[in-house]
């Protein structure tokens, strides 16, 4: 169940105080957006700060760093901006810090709580606290006994926030950290130090230690927010709740602590139990939805197709309710079925002069305007090549628009290669712009965001390199739209905040193009928050343009692909891909020569992206084949978005 509730963050007090399931361990609220959650969490601390001020008291704060927080900050910010809230009696102390790193380096801590919070707010400069990461070796230890003397002698933490890594660290406590551990240097894992690579422009520059709090030093605050956003923290969240103590999963040790919180939202909670099977958990309300969830669940685990289960498999596990509500296992089995068999099509634009009652899609009219929403240049091919191609030979006007210019991901070693060939065609050994731009890569401060030069070389490659995929699937240039979205262009990782032109932009080509279809990129999965930004701009510009008349015959289409795909019963059209489509999708694929061969964002799968669609595509049709459909080579799958 998803709880927008806000005073269930402020006024929890102790286990027993919410609605447990026999599988969770931790208190959780579930909110609808990362946004909402974000706010939430912002709206607890400043009250906890107001309620100290009137007792004119100092409130402590333990802080976070990392993504997850950063709406957080930029809501307080708001707060003190806007409503007037002052930090001067607050006193923080942050979690870590990347070691050894110099403060003004922009991947440390130091930096980053400088530039998203401190330099906002009122805050006094000797109330903040981070441990050092430019002490030298001989003084580390003592400076890390010092930061937990310090907490002690202010009268502990009043409230921590949390984010939590894939190894389920929390702070810089990996794996194998100690209950009674406190704030210490420790050794980096591989993974976290991997996840990390991209935004140190490579493995190898990562520190391979941080300082951090320790797990007493954690659990000792009074109040705990561990916050976590998007599916890929889903996994672990769900060990974390629902699993037993072990040091291996540091966030566990948080379930000895009496007064704590962990905030979702949908995504990040969709693997806990009374989510996911929530029939397993108590009686359920079997809405259509949830009947498909759980029938195709309960194919998965009996291994048996749709219409092979029998009474007794409902019964033996936890659906007996569904057969007393609806009947016997062969009427639901024919419902779901069906369900499936409807999503089915290879005419993902509506098949003309034919009954579409029990299509995906519209018959009418005949020729659609379609615009396929991409959040970097290659995510339209990577995720629904197959379907682009298709819409495209069956006589519809396709648009493609590339949200950003995707130029943060181009590596400078592939840059400097088209330098390289630039500077032998033009027979241009020492043609002065060249070597100019050439000296900027060789002398760029790496701590500084990339110079312009730089972000504009790199936007030119992808922008040729989605031009040739465009082309090899037959869309007129004048088709083919690069939006260069502002909040993008940062020359960071790290990108601005949604501004007004990202929203003009969008719903200006919208207007412009007046579609009947839109697909979009649901994959909220994307470890750079991409994906989540670009979609939030188009669904602020579908709320802006729905009362439009020509909205009323826009329908929007989700896809996924990048990173993960639809599950079997989210699904409402699948289609499906020949061998030689598989084929096409890979080539247009390959066009994006510079996200080949060690692309700097994968996330937590090594596979090309081109491997990782094609599996992805193969097993959708696999699992449709195995629950009793036709057998089909690859399926891309979509959800109806309603606004």
């Amino acid at each position: 169940m998803i709880d927008n509730d806000n005073h269930l963050l402020l006024n929890y007090k102790a286990p027993g105080s919410f609605e447990e399931t026999r599988y969770e361990k931790l208190h959780n609220v579930v909110f609808n957006s990362p946004s909402e959650g974000s706010n939430a969490i912002a709206q607890a601390i400043a009250a906890l700060i107001r309620k100290k001020q009137e007792k004119n008291k100092s409130c402590i704060l333990g802080l976070a760093t990392g993504s997850s927080p950063l709406s957080v900050y930029r809501e307080l910010v708001r707060m003190h901006k806007e409503e007037g809230l002052s930090f001067k009696n607050v006193i923080t102390f942050n979690l870590d810090e990347y070691y050894p790193i110099a403060n003004e380096d922009i991947q440390s801590y130091h930096y980053f709580m400088h530039t998203h919070l401190f330099n906002h707010i009122d805050i006094p400069k000797e109330n903040i606290n981070i441990p050092n990461g430019e002490v030298s070796q001989e003084e580390v230890r003592a400076s890390s006994i010092a930061y937990d003397k310090k907490i002690k002698e202010l009268g502990g933490i009043d409230l921590q926030i949390l984010g939590i890594g894939r190894t389920g660290h929390i702070g810089f406590n990996e794996p194998g950290s100690h209950l009674n551990s406190q704030t210490r240097t420790i050794t980096l894992d591989h993974l976290t130090r991997f996840d990390a690579s991209a935004s140190f422009q490579g493995l190898e520059n990562v520190p391979r230690k941080a300082i951090t709090m320790g797990i007493q030093t954690i659990l000792s605050a009074k109040r705990i927010l561990l916050m976590a956003w998007g599916t890929n923290k889903a996994k672990i969240i769900q060990k974390a709740i629902e699993g037993e103590i072990s040091p291996i999963i540091p966030t566990t040790y948080l379930q000895y602590h009496e007064n704590t919180t962990i905030v979702l939202d949908t995504e990040a909670a969709s693997e806990l139990t009374r989510i996911k099977t929530p029939w397993i958990v108590s009686n359920c309300e079997w809405n259509e939805h949830l009947r498909a969830k759980a029938i195709t669940w309960l194919c998965e685990t009996t291994g048996k197709s749709i219409l092979k289960l029998t009474d007794e498999d409902y019964n033996q596990h936890g659906m007996s309710d569904l057969l007393t509500h609806y009947g016997s296992a062969y009427d639901l089995n024919i419902e779901v079925f069906n369900r499936l068999q409807h999503t089915i099509t290879g005419w993902p634009g509506g098949k003309p002069n034919a009954d579409d009652t029990y299509r995906p899609e519209r018959a009418k009219p005949d020729r659609k305007r379609v615009i396929i929403f991409s959040p970097h240049p290659d995510d339209d091919v990577i995720s629904m090549g197959g379907t682009f191609d298709r819409l495209v030979t069956q006589g519809h006007e396709v648009h493609i628009a590339y949200q950003t210019s995707g130029n943060i991901a181009v590596s400078d070693h592939e840059a400097l290669k088209f330098i390289e060939v630039t500077k032998d065609i033009l027979n241009a050994e020492n043609n002065s712009e060249l070597l100019a731009l050439k000296k900027t890569f060789l002398h760029q401060n790496p701590q500084k965001p990339a110079p312009k030069e730089i972000c504009n070389l790199k936007g030119s490659i992808r922008r040729s390199e989605s031009l040739a995929a465009t082309r090899y699937f037959g869309i007129p240039d004048n088709q083919v739209h690069f939006m260069n979205l502002p909040f993008y262009e940062t020359g960071l990782i790290a990108k601005n905040p949604v501004g007004q032109e990202d929203i003009d932009r969008t719903v200006a080509l919208i207007e412009q193009i007046k579609p009947h279809q839109i697909f979009a990129a649901g994959d909220l999965a994307d470890p750079h928050g991409t994906h989540r930004v670009c979609l939030d701009v188009i669904f602020t510009a579908l709320s802006i343009l729905k009362p439009k008349a020509f909205m009323k015959d826009c329908w929007v289409w989700l896809y996924r692909g990048a990173w993960h795909e639809w599950e079997i019963h989210e699904i409402e059209m699948a289609v499906p891909m020949s061998p030689d489509q598989v084929l096409r999708k890979r080539k247009a694929i390959f066009y994006h020569q510079s996200q080949k061969d060690g692309v700097m964002f994968q996330g937590n799968d090594n596979r090309e992206f081109w491997v990782r669609a094609e599996e992805r595509n193969a097993a959708t049709a696999k699992k449709y084949h195995t629950m009793g459909l036709a057998q089909y080579a690859a399926m891309e799958a979509f959800k109806r978005y309603f606004f």
